[in-house]
């Protein structure tokens, strides 16, 4: 890969793919995306008053090992991502885990399917669980 990062739905789905080419060329251990963080969240990462771990601070990621996507949510993310796998039944949910110290749920998901499906399902989920408007940026952190 040479490029790292996007900012058109078009181009962020194509950056997906090839990363989640690459990291099955290379047989990486997983692949990290991140999109840029939004206005609230760098003000809120500079609020000494809030958790390091609150949600309003975290930043969004997603995950990918093998067929295993892993992410975090909240629990209003939580049902976003629940009414968006509606449209992906070849995905599923296997595990949720919410320690009760964490403010939010790691979730992770089986998802057999070819690098453009996941790409596309990536995209939806940074705009349809975590609110990314269509412009949003996006990086391949780590592959």
């Amino acid at each position: 890969m040479t490029r790292f990062d996007a900012d058109t739905p078009t181009d962020r789905r194509d950056l997906f793919a090839d990363a989640v080419a690459a990291h099955r060329e290379r047989d990486s251990p997983f692949i990290t995306i991140e999109p840029e963080p939004t206005p609230a969240e760098k003000a809120a990462a500079d609020d000494p008053d809030l958790p390091e771990d609150a949600p309003e601070q975290t930043i969004p990621w997603i995950q990918l090992a093998d067929e295993t996507v892993n992410l975090d949510c909240t629990d209003a993310e939580l049902d976003r991502l629940k009414d968006l796998l509606e449209e992906y039944p070849d995905f599923r949910i296997d595990e949720l885990t919410s320690p009760e110290d964490a403010h939010g749920t790691n979730v992770r998901i089986t998802a057999r399917a070819d690098p453009d499906r996941l790409g596309a399902f990536f995209d939806r989920v940074f705009q349809s669980v975590y609110g990314r408007d269509d412009g949003y940026r996006a990086w391949v952190v780590e592959i």
